[in-house]
């Protein structure tokens, strides 16, 4: 395993950029009942590729599960070593559809300096869940369900679940979540990472080749005392178009159930 700094990154040390000021932040900074439009602040932070195989392999799925295991591993070791950021993303991009501009298996990681808002928005959930269930998990919860129904759920092993999501977005949609909820995935435990090579496995067989893809690390942001981390898979099977790119609404022509009843089946 190699870990590098990009050669482009996306963000740069805080020493290579001024210190904001309030206005830059808050539009609203000002108080004076005139919002600045254009509100901005440097881009700093951390932006590292994590290079997952010495093997010149152009996918996880042509590891083995202990090199995946290990792959993740680095991972998490990466994701504490900027713990302090409010918070830290691991993706990965396998193939050209899905934005890889290189052939060989590599993860990015971003340490940003905020939580973007649709990681903040879950944190609220999970907050608000907890408080309403005396303190109960609301992935865990949910997963309960899942896997008592078994409508949506096609694979299960000693360290995490894997479903196809209610509402997916995309066809073949998958997360996979711990067994035990975890706030943060950087914290001992499991890793998931078996059951990513099985996900691969099965996507391979039905497909005939694995997909390009999206797959992120979805882990607890700064100041969550409540949250579960999962991990998301998107095959790029499918275009976005007018009506997701200009609504927000995704229409997905592969029922999540009907999904994985296949990846079951294979």
């Amino acid at each position: 395993m190699r870990v590098v700094p990009n050669l482009y990154p996306a963000l740069a040390a805080s020493a290579q950029c001024p210190v904001p000021s309030a206005q830059d932040i808050d539009p609203l900074a000002s108080g004076r009942g005139e919002p600045g439009f254009f509100a901005s602040q440097p881009a700093v932070g951390g932006h590292e590729v994590i290079v997952n195989s010495p093997r010149p392999v152009t996918s996880l799925r042509q590891l083995s599960p202990e090199e995946v295991e290990t792959a993740f591993g680095v991972w998490r070791e990466r994701m504490v070593a900027h713990s302090a950021s409010p918070y830290v993303h691991v993706s990965l991009n396998e193939g050209r559809d899905a934005g890889a501009s290189l052939p060989h298996t590599h993860a990015q990681l971003y340490a940003l300096p905020f939580v973007p808002a649709q990681i903040a928005r879950e944190r609220e959930r999970f907050t608000a869940y907890a408080l309403r269930t005396h303190g109960r998990n609301l992935l865990g919860d949910l997963i309960q369900e899942e896997v008592r129904l078994r409508e949506r759920t096609f694979a299960i092993d000693d360290e995490a679940v894997a479903i196809c999501p209610y509402a997916s977005r995309v066809p073949f949609e998958v997360q996979i979540v711990p067994r035990t909820p975890r706030k943060s995935f950087h914290e001992d435990g499991p890793l998931g990472a078996r059951m990513v090579h099985d996900v691969l496995e099965r996507f391979e067989r039905l497909f005939g080749a694995v997909p390009a893809l999206n797959m992120w690390v979805r882990t607890a942001p700064s100041g969550a005392e409540y949250f579960c981390w999962r991990i998301d898979l998107q095959p790029r099977l499918t275009k976005l178009a007018g009506l997701e790119l200009g609504t927000g609404v995704n229409l997905n022509i592969m029922p999540p159930e009907k999904a994985a009843e296949q990846l079951r089946e294979v």
